[in-house]
């Protein structure tokens, strides 16, 4: 049996429109009208049903409207059908009526082929009137809805819409990764499944159009789940503490750390400790500075003195004693030490180390204090301008006085850690008092001396290219592209640290790349963020007090404001979106929205969508896992998605105890303390 083309359009007509406002309208349904299942398209489908699509015809197309509610109201008399109904009695009769929150416009059209498609656009222009009709979509106005805007350019499929007859929902990676992804969601929702899907559906796409694939994904893992989740791809590359089951060693050198990172660990005071740290900071890698020039470092190192001495000069503390006096001693035996180091220059740098020794030790100018020590007196001017011009003319017959020539104290350039430690604890002694800088130096020496830390942050012959072509990628991504990071192992001291140098290093390699590129181009890089309320949680903005926390929260801030410039994509994935820094979470421009049930997480989800299109985020509480909500700048509409299946072997190691299976003796668990103790106390088993 056939219809005629007004017989079929009146047969998808469920109810006519009875309100009309610019953000809802409301319809009253036909009795005829099914109540379970719907076959006015052809296809079975459940009507009604709350957030699906339905359509007003209108002069441009058709209104595109999504169910928000659906009720029962009572009429004063029975709706009538036709003649035949009008013998009956006007008694109150049940209607059912539903809320649509518009959306925007389908529009018709034909294609190269000639062949009818449909597109839909955000936004409405002429809404309609009351009286109109409204109709149930086909499948394929469906799938024109859900798969909206740039078809050629979705090319990852992700999903399938369960409320638009399981049209594929793909997305486009640019849109989805170029402006910042935030995945959120209660434990046990999904939220790693589907980062881990992403990753992977984004690399099968590119392979299966036969490119090797130049991505760069990098996973920073808290809790160790994506170990697994991709040994059956290629080249993927995993840094952990752990290095058993052929795991890399994770290696963030404490040279690669610059000086914000140095004072959130040392919390150095920002009056006193701070300038300290960066001067030895600076004067550190300016003398690990790899030069055949010998003279080079020695103008470097004299002219460090000698502006010290002019600066103590100028703010007029060369004339008082107890001040200048132990600085005096300090550069007295840096003379001596240059003098056993520069041969060349011994004659004038032991001259210059007398000179000052013959001014601290000239009768009357030093004497004993009572709890041990010297004391001094006050220096006369002349004496000390002797001492800075023969530095001076030291610093003219070697070549002239370096101003801060070099790297500055946030250069990744190498340096031993001892070293540093004891630089600073040198410049500490020429300060009025060091016992100020005594736990900024205590802190330094206990990392470098806590075996824990020392297999991340130690010693080691990793070079920095070396350290972006692992961790990054090389060319063409040649060595993989996946990059996970266990982070499960870090100690707790420094592993906020150590997730900010990452993504700060990670950043500024980019950063760098686009600079030496004539035609500013940038490497697209995804940088994966799993437990983000940890490391990019909200905080308080203390400029004197910044702990790591905080401190790794401005890294990813900076990263969100500025990333998308220089072709850094965010992924967030969070189950407390209320805890996560505002700053971040406003730059993200897509949100994929796992079933939440927190209030205060609601209420700020919620506040992503206009106010139309909130229906839609009442279904998080209730969401089953495997199942999220996208919406944002990736798609044209909030939609839901049935996100693809995973095989166990490719999901995250995020599952639930089995506390019954384990309980009972269906899932073994042997136990063995003194191994899980020998570990934890770093004793080797063998020995």
């Amino acid at each position: 049996m056939t219809f005629s083309p007004f017989a079929y359009a009146d047969s998808l007509r469920i109810g006519t429109i009875d309100f009309v406002s610019p953000d809802k309208i409301e319809v009253l349904l036909n009795i005829e009208a099914p109540d379970s299942v719907a076959l006015n398209t052809g296809t079975p489908g459940s009507f009604p049903r709350i957030n699906s699509y339905m359509l007003i015809p209108s002069d441009e197309g058709y209104l595109v409207g999504q169910v928000e509610w659906i009720t029962i109201e009572r009429s004063q008399y029975p709706k009538r059908k036709g003649m035949q109904d009008f013998g009956l009695i006007d008694l109150p009769y049940p209607l059912r009526k539903m809320k649509l929150n518009p959306l925007g416009t389908l529009f018709g059209s034909k294609d190269e082929k000639g062949e009818h498609v449909f597109n839909f656009r955000r936004g409405v222009e002429v809404f309609p009137s009351v009286g109109d009709s409204v109709i149930l979509p086909t499948q394929e106005q469906l799938r024109s809805i859900v798969e909206s805007g740039d078809r050629d350019k979705r090319r990852v499929k992700i999903g399938t819409s369960p409320l638009a007859g399981n049209a594929n929902v793909c997305i486009d990676p640019d849109r989805l990764f170029g402006r910042h992804l935030a995945v959120l969601g209660n434990t046990g929702s999904g939220k790693s499944c589907s980062v881990a899907g992403l990753i992977r559906w984004c690399i099968e796409a590119v392979n299966k159009d036969e490119h090797k694939a130049n991505a760069r994904f990098i996973v920073l893992d808290p809790n160790g789940e994506y170990s697994q989740a991709f040994k059956d791809l290629e080249k993927v590359r995993i840094f952990s503490v752990d290095t058993k089951d052929d795991l890399r060693q994770l290696q963030v050198p404490l040279w690669f750390w610059n000086s914000a990172e140095w004072v959130a660990f040392t919390q150095a005071s920002g009056k006193t400790q701070r300038p300290l740290l960066r001067q030895s900071l600076r004067e550190i890698r300016n003398g690990s500075k790899s030069s055949s020039d010998g003279t080079l470092e020695l103008r470097r190192k004299v002219s460090s003195i000698l502006i010290s001495l002019r600066a103590q000069v100028r703010t007029r503390m060369n004339y008082e004693g107890w001040k200048f006096g132990p600085k005096l001693a300090c550069y007295k035996d840096d003379f001596i030490s240059f003098a056993r180091e520069y041969s060349d220059y011994r004659i004038i740098l032991n001259r210059i180390a007398e000179s000052i020794d013959s001014l601290l030790t000239c009768p009357g100018q030093s004497y004993p204090k009572q709890h041990g020590g010297t004391g001094y007196n006050d220096f006369p001017a002349n004496k000390i301008d002797t001492i800075i011009n023969a530095t001076n003319d030291l610093l003219s017959n070697i070549g002239g006085i370096v101003y801060q020539e070099g790297p500055n104290e946030d250069s990744p350039i190498k340096f031993v850690g001892a070293q540093f430690a004891d630089h600073i604890d040198t410049l500490a002694n020429q300060e009025n008092n060091p016992q100020f800088f005594d736990y900024l130096i205590m802190r330094i020496r206990t990392m470098l001396s806590d075996t824990r830390m020392k297999t991340i942050t130690g010693e080691s012959d990793i070079t920095l290219n070396g350290w972006l072509d692992k961790h990054i990628g090389n060319n063409n991504a040649e060595n993989g592209s996946v990059t996970i990071i266990d982070l499960s192992l870090v100690p707790p001291e420094i592993i906020h640290i150590i997730t900010a140098v990452i993504a700060r290093m990670t950043f500024e390699g980019l950063q760098r790349y686009r600079k030496l590129h004539d035609d500013h181009k940038t490497l697209p890089t995804v940088l994966v963020m799993e437990e983000a309320h940890t490391f990019v949680k909200r905080y308080k903005d203390d400029i004197e007090n910044q702990d790591t926390a905080s401190m790794c929260c401005q890294v990813f801030e900076k990263i969100a404001r500025e990333g998308r410039k220089f072709g850094l994509g965010l992924v967030l994935s969070s189950q407390r979106p209320s805890e996560l820094s505002p700053t971040v979470l406003s730059q993200c421009n897509t949100f994929l929205l796992h079933r939440i049930s927190n209030d205060r997480d609601q209420e700020l989800v919620n506040k992503l969508v206009p106010d139309n299109l909130r229906g839609l985020l009442s279904d998080l509480p209730s969401l089953p896992s495997q199942n999220a909500i996208l919406l944002g700048w990736a798609t044209e509409l909030p939609v839901l998605v049935r996100m693809n299946h995973l095989s166990k072997e490719q999901r995250p190691q995020s599952d639930d105890p089995d506390f019954w299976d384990v309980w009972t003796g269906k899932s073994e668990r042997s136990v063995d303390w003194k191994e899980i103790a020998n570990d934890w106390q770093q004793i080797n088993s063998n020995s």
